[in-house]
């Protein structure tokens, strides 16, 4: 190889995107080893309201999937194994996950909990061509955790993630450069990550359906149609990182966006102290988990679905950045009960922190006496929640909102963290 060949190769990017498979039911399958080759679904019982989780693959072989009502999946696939699942387990195993990468390469960003972009540019010397170290790692992920995954090889994070769906279950899949819009060009259009079903049906009254089509329109059409997602969508078409979080680079925004609860009442509910009630406990429940990694939150939001499945968020600024479950559920209480109708029957409702940080930030004297007063009593809660149960200790509000917590709604933000 001559030399220009082999500097042009080395400086070559290489981004690997790594997605465990089946991650939930994959982690409870170590557990309990008899679930192996079953089907499988996590989620809920067959007959409660909300959605799948995860499924395993001979589930998924009767039309089971993600996001799927429950009710659904048991008439798909009445014979599967319904489960709540356990959200513990599965950050124990994402955080495994997550260490092994990063003794990996040092260039890692988690999309989700089970997903995960690493960047291998220049490590030929040490591992190999790119499919030689997709190969050690996808050896090490099963040795070192018991679990499969699956790896996407690309010049970029988005053709990196189409590859590895193409990966599925438990491959490698790389498309050498070059070849990046040659390979995405027959694939429907949704398959563009962040191409949702809106967005499915505008491009298609355009007539695109397949990723060529896109790739062929006039980027000033797109942008006139779109605005800036119109350009992001003709660099994405090409098989290039283009728009929001793609404008980094793999690891600069590693930093957790937002920590969210929602509950999915078993009827639908218009009883105000009630659904108050659950509120409270969704506040402690958000409160916990700032204070377990030290975050505090600028702004709150709310998420009500009603009875027909309208859907509204809406979002408060605090003054000062918190993780007090006080004043999480102050400016909870006071979003909903702003857009909360008397008589308006509630199927769902969340409460979402974010614009997170590190840092505290100034309060008045006597207004920081009182914070360190409710942060000391709080985390002395915490502890006997540890050590007792989640149950021992509750303000006074959310002593009748007590639920048990479904997976898909303990891990809601791991499919908003990146899209």
């Amino acid at each position: 190889m001559a030399t220009g060949e082999a500097t042009s190769q080395s400086a070559r990017r290489v981004i690997f995107h790594v997605d465990m498979d089946a991650f939930f039911v994959s982690v409870e399958e170590l557990y309990d080893p008899s679930l192996k080759g079953k089907p499988v679904v996590v989620g809920g019982k067959a007959h409660e309201r909300g959605v799948v989780a995860a499924a395993s693959y001979a589930a998924r072989k009767f039309g089971v999937r993600s996001a799927m009502p429950l009710r659904t999946a048991y008439e798909k696939c009445p014979h599967a194994i319904f489960m709540d699942g356990h959200r513990d387990r599965y950050a124990k195993y994402s955080a495994i996950v997550k260490e092994l990468l990063r003794a990996f390469s040092p260039k890692v960003e988690m999309a989700s909990i089970d997903e995960a972009y690493l960047d291998l540019t220049g490590t030929q010397r040490l591992y190999g061509p790119p499919f030689a170290a997709a190969d050690l790692l996808h050896g090490r992920m099963k040795a070192e955790t018991g679990l499969n995954c699956s790896i996407g090889i690309g010049t970029s994070r988005l053709v990196a993630k189409v590859c590895s769906g193409m990966a599925k279950p438990n491959g490698i899949f790389e498309v050498l450069p070059g070849m990046e819009a040659a390979c995405l060009a027959p694939l429907p259009v949704r398959r563009i990550p962040g191409v949702g079903k809106v967005m499915q049906e505008k491009l298609e009254a355009l007539g695109v359906t397949r990723v060529g089509g896109l790739a062929e329109l006039d980027e000033q059409v797109l942008e006139r149609r779109f605005g800036k997602w119109g350009l992001a969508l003709a660099g994405k078409a090409r098989g290039q990182d283009a728009g929001s979080w793609f404008d980094s680079e793999v690891g600069d925004a590693d930093d957790q966006k937002s920590l969210s609860h929602e509950h999915t009442f078993d009827a639908d509910i218009a009883d105000q102290e009630a659904i108050e009630a659950v509120l409270a406990q969704l506040a402690q429940m958000v409160g916990r988990r700032l204070r377990e990694q030290d975050l505090y939150a600028r702004t709150v939001q709310l998420k009500l679905r009603d009875s027909a499945f309208h859907t509204i968020t809406r979002a408060v600024t605090l003054s000062h950045r918190t993780q007090l479950d006080t004043e999480l559920l102050q400016a909870g209480r006071a979003l909903f009960r702003a857009n909360w109708k008397p008589g308006l029957r509630i199927r769902l409702i969340g409460l979402q922190t974010s614009s997170l940080d590190h840092r505290e930030g100034q309060l008045a004297l006597l207004d920081g006496e009182s914070n360190e007063r409710w942060k000391a009593a709080l985390q002395a809660a915490d502890r006997l929640r540890d050590r007792f149960g989640d149950d021992s200790v509750s303000l006074a509000s959310a002593m009748k909102g007590k639920f048990r917590e479904r997976v898909h709604e303990a891990m809601e933000e791991r499919k908003n963290l990146k899209s």
